[in-house]
C-alpha cells in the first residue's frame, strides 16, 4: 500500500503543519531554496492555508528533510526530480527507487574514498611541516635562522 499522494489543496489555518520559516529551520534549506524546490517540482503540491501561506504537513517535513540530505550528498537535481516522480508513483516504483538510491550511494562511497585519500595527504603534509618546525629546518631541509621562514613560492617539499 502506498502513502497517499499530496494533492494541492487549501486547508484551514488550524490545520496541522508548519509554515515556510519553520520548514527552513527544520530542513536547513533557506526559504528561497524551498520556494525554488517547489517551483521545480521537487516539493510537489504544497498545500496552502486559507491565507495562501504554505503549510508543510508532517509527511512533507520528513520528505523535505530527505531531499535536503540527498542534495547535501551531491545528488543532482535531475536525479532528485526522478526520485520525486517515483515517490509520487507509489509502491510500484520501490525497486526503481532502490536502484536510484543505490547508484547514488555508490557515488557517495567513491567520493568518500577520494576525500579520505585527500585527507591522508593533508595529514602527511601537516606532519611534515610540524617536523620541519620542530627540527628548526626550512623547506629545503636546511637549518632555519629565523622563525616562521616562508617557503620559496612553488616549493612543495
Amino acid at each position: 500500500m502506498s502513502a497517499p499522494s499530496l494533492s494541492a489543496r487549501t486547508i484551514g489555518s488550524e490545520a496541522s503543519g508548519i509554515g515556510i520559516a519553520e520548514m527552513s529551520s527544520c530542513s536547513g534549506l533557506s526559504q528561497d531554496t524551498l520556494r525554488w524546490y517547489e517551483r521545480e517540482g521537487l516539493i510537489p503540491n504544497v498545500p496552502r492555508a486559507t491565507d495562501r501561506r504554505r503549510i508543510f504537513t508532517p509527511r512533507m517535513i520528513a520528505f523535505v528533510q530527505l531531499l535536503a540530505r540527498l542534495r547535501a550528498t551531491g545528488m543532482p537535481t535531475a536525479d532528485m526530480r526522478t526520485f520525486v516522480t517515483l515517490v509520487e508513483g507509489g509502491s510500484s516504483t520501490h525497486q526503481d527507487r532502490i536502484e536510484l538510491l543505490s547508484s547514488h550511494r555508490a557515488r557517495i562511497a567513491e567520493r568518500q574514498t577520494l576525500l579520505a585519500e585527500a585527507s591522508d595527504a593533508l595529514e602527511a603534509k601537516i606532519a611534515h611541516y610540524r617536523d620541519l618546525i620542530e627540527r628548526g629546518l626550512d623547506c629545503g631541509g636546511q637549518t632555519s635562522h629565523r622563525r616562521n621562514t616562508t617557503c620559496v613560492q612553488g616549493s612543495v617539499r
